[in-house]
């Protein structure tokens, strides 16, 4: 991606653009995406009982992204089909506009429900007993339907005024106006103004989920640690037994959900990062 490029109103796509990127990135999306879901709906009927709120948050990222690169991807080919830029298909802003609010509403959407997810975690393994009483199958799908409503009204803000977007190089793609060099003080403060508190909402929600995976991995430890002391002082080789595979088995479970979190924070930070940073 080119942040710095002179594509803003170019009607015709820039030499620098790569359809088999594209390709390759929208081929490796679907796919995974759909196995992710294929495999969350295979555990679900082995297991043959209510979606966790886990699960229901991991269903709803799987489908979010899915949805994202369905709506974005297509407008990127008939761009290269047709070797005009969004700005140039429709001869005028409009499309350029929608890609971008798309864009942002399915990156921030996403992270929201990452940060879920961690939190979720942090609860079950921290606070097991306020987990157990308060979370339920209701909460994910709360937390799923708030994280649209407040993603959608956050990013309409530019249609309103308050912020805008604009078409970046190779002209494939739109997103928020980092700056509105050579405007009005009030078109530049609201430009401004957007454009940092996106950036400083997907830093915020970097950070929790960073700070959610870290008490989380304290929590295991000292769970391991706590639970091999009270195996040491047993007598009984038979409880001593069947107290270390319950632990193992739920750890093993709670190991998992964690490697999977982390390497869904590792992919979305790598993804947002540069353009949060920018």
């Amino acid at each position: 991606m080119f942040l710095n490029g002179t594509c803003e109103n170019t009607t015709h796509i820039h030499t620098e653009g790569s359809p088999v990127v594209s390709t390759v990135m929208f081929i490796l999306g679907v796919i995974g995406n759909v196995i992710a879901l294929g495999i969350l709906g295979v555990h679900q009927k082995e297991r043959r009982t209510k979606s966790s709120v886990f699960c229901i948050l991991v269903t709803g990222l799987a489908l979010t992204d899915l949805l994202g690169t369905c709506f974005l991807s297509p407008l990127v080919f008939v761009c290269y089909a047709h070797k005009r830029s969004l700005q140039g298909l429709t001869g005028g802003q409009g499309l350029c506009s929608l890609f971008a609010f798309a864009m942002t509403f399915f990156g921030l959407a996403s992270m929201l429900i990452l940060c879920a997810m961690a939190v979720e975690r942090c609860l079950a393994i921290s606070h097991p007993y306020f987990y157990s009483k308060c979370v339920r199958g209701s909460f994910a799908k709360t937390s799923l339907l708030l994280i649209y409503v407040f993603t959608c009204a956050f990013c309409f803000l530019p249609f309103f005024g308050y912020g805008r977007h604009k078409q970046y190089c190779p002209g494939t793609w739109c997103f928020i106006k980092m700056a509105a060099v050579g405007e009005g003080p009030d078109e530049e403060r609201k430009v401004l103004a957007f454009s940092l508190s996106y950036a400083s909402l997907m830093a915020l929600l970097i950070v929790a989920v960073f700070m959610c995976n870290g008490s989380v991995i304290v929590s295991l430890c000292r769970m391991h640690r706590g639970q091999k002391t009270r195996r040491g002082s047993m007598v009984n080789g038979g409880r001593k037994r069947k107290m270390s595979l319950a632990w193992f088995g739920q750890g093993e479970e709670e190991m998992d959900h964690l490697m999977l979190l982390a390497s869904m924070t590792v992919i979305f930070v790598i993804c947002s990062l540069p353009l949060t940073v920018s």
